[in-house]
């Protein structure tokens, strides 16, 4: 059967699963069980269960959990109170205001985790009741939240950029140094639209503190030094080689547990309940990553990413038709798998065209994780989306509309990396 044919009934299965209100991770599977059946040869029982066990039992995932309880513990403690009471007298004169939180969180935490669902996530337990709570609009802070939660993407340490390294043979020391300046270049648009929108909308931003002198924001900003502590203690752990970004995620849960004991604001409930919290979350999460898995074996058997990367190599365009081609091909793809699963499965077939198109690897490598980025805010299976929902029990598209324009940045820097490529490959220059 045609390949276009066997996207659109897999595409017209998932939305009617989704509607009928089965779970998500269970949606996915399905419809990866539906196309097996359909149109592989092998069978797809036993193939669901080693998947789904694998998924499930990855190490690497390990550090994800983690970042979630580190995050459910700064919520459920003083800690996150405190980060925003100092955050709050720097960023309350710009406009948007605390709205900038979820963006230099992000940012932050971006060189933390290297995943982007668990930098949404973690970020997202602190900032939303926060900003929800303080009267601001929930569709900026949603839609900020997706767009910035996406950064764990592309700001080092990344796991997808090491996977791609890998696939292309490219240095991976390289691509770390090129997502830098693209990736604060990416949360600078995110602050400006933030800015403008509030600007735009002066009476949907409560009104700032009242004024206070730089010794009072001094003051107030020794409030961020147990989380200044945190993060430092997280990151440098990675970078002085100490340990493994899942050994650094259990050093953010000990030094969370240990900072907020030190503030007196942890108790045996507020354990027990971060404890909890992040184990519904991770839940959640882990249930949609298994069903992605057994999608993403399903669509490999099929042989859909295959074909569709030989159909976009076969147009036989320019090089920067090739790159909006490659674009929209990733975009779409996905609706169905995550990002590491894209790169993994399309490599193979999309890296000649890209070498016979003469474009440099390393910079190929950045335009393809803000891509990548732009698909896990993408409807249908959006995963930045379903964290959000989970975390906020707002429908899929509610949350999908607040995300649109942070979608648009991405495609606008997808096309500012284009035009000026020294934001990727100035600095791997340096080296």
């Amino acid at each position: 059967m045609n390949e276009f044919v066997v996207t659109a009934l897999l595409i017209v299965a998932l939305f009617a699963l989704l509607g009928s209100g089965v779970w998500i991770g269970l949606t996915l599977a399905g419809v990866a069980w539906i196309g097996m059946e359909l149109f592989s040869s092998r069978p797809a029982g036993d193939a669901m269960a080693v998947t789904i066990w694998g998924a499930s039992s990855s190490w690497t995932l390990t550090a994800l959990p983690l970042f979630v309880w580190m995050g459910e513990i700064l919520f459920r403690t003083r800690l996150s109170e405190s980060m925003f009471r100092g955050l709050a007298p720097w960023v309350s004169r710009l406009p948007g205001r605390l709205l900038h939180t979820n963006v230099i969180g992000c940012t932050i935490f971006a060189a933390v985790s290297g995943s982007s669902a668990a930098t949404c996530a973690t970020v997202g337990k602190m900032s939303l009741p926060e900003l929800d709570g303080r009267g601001y609009p929930p569709q900026l802070t949603v839609g900020s939240l997706a767009g910035a939660g996406t950064l764990g993407l592309l700001i080092p340490p990344s796991i997808i950029m090491i996977v791609y390294g890998v696939s292309a043979d490219v240095s991976i020391a390289r691509l770390f140094v090129a997502g830098l300046i693209p990736g604060l270049v990416l949360a600078g648009l995110f602050s400006a639209y933030i800015a403008a929108w509030s600007l735009l909308h002066p009476g949907r931003i409560p009104q700032p503190d009242s004024g206070m002198s730089i010794a009072q924001r001094l003051m107030e900003g020794r409030h961020l030094l147990p989380v200044v502590l945190l993060i430092g203690g997280v990151l440098g752990s990675i970078y002085t080689g100490v340990a493994t970004a899942t050994e650094a995620a259990a050093v953010g849960v000990v030094g969370a547990l240990t900072l907020s004991a030190v503030q007196g604001s942890l108790t045996w409930h507020t354990f027990r309940e971060s404890l909890l919290g992040a184990t519904r979350l991770y839940c959640m999460i882990a249930l949609i990553l298994a069903g992605a898995a057994f999608l993403t074996l399903a669509m490999g058997y099929i042989g859909l990413p295959r074909h569709l990367a030989e159909f976009v190599g076969s147009l036989g365009l320019s090089p920067f038709g090739l790159v909006i081609a490659l674009a929209a091909f990733y975009v779409l793809l996905g609706c169905f798998l995550d990002g590491i699963s894209m790169v993994v499965l399309t490599m193979g077939v999309i890296l000649p065209t890209v070498q016979a198109a003469q474009i440099d690897l390393v910079w190929f490598g950045v335009f393809l994780v803000i891509v990548v980025e732009m698909a896990q805010i993408t409807p249908p299976v959006g995963f930045n989306l379903f964290v959000l929902q989970g975390m906020t029990g707002r429908e899929i598209t509610w949350i999908a509309r607040a995300t649109l324009p942070f979608f648009l940045l991405m495609v606008a820097m997808a096309l500012l990396l284009w035009f000026v490529p020294a934001l990727a490959l100035w600095l791997p220059g340096k080296m």
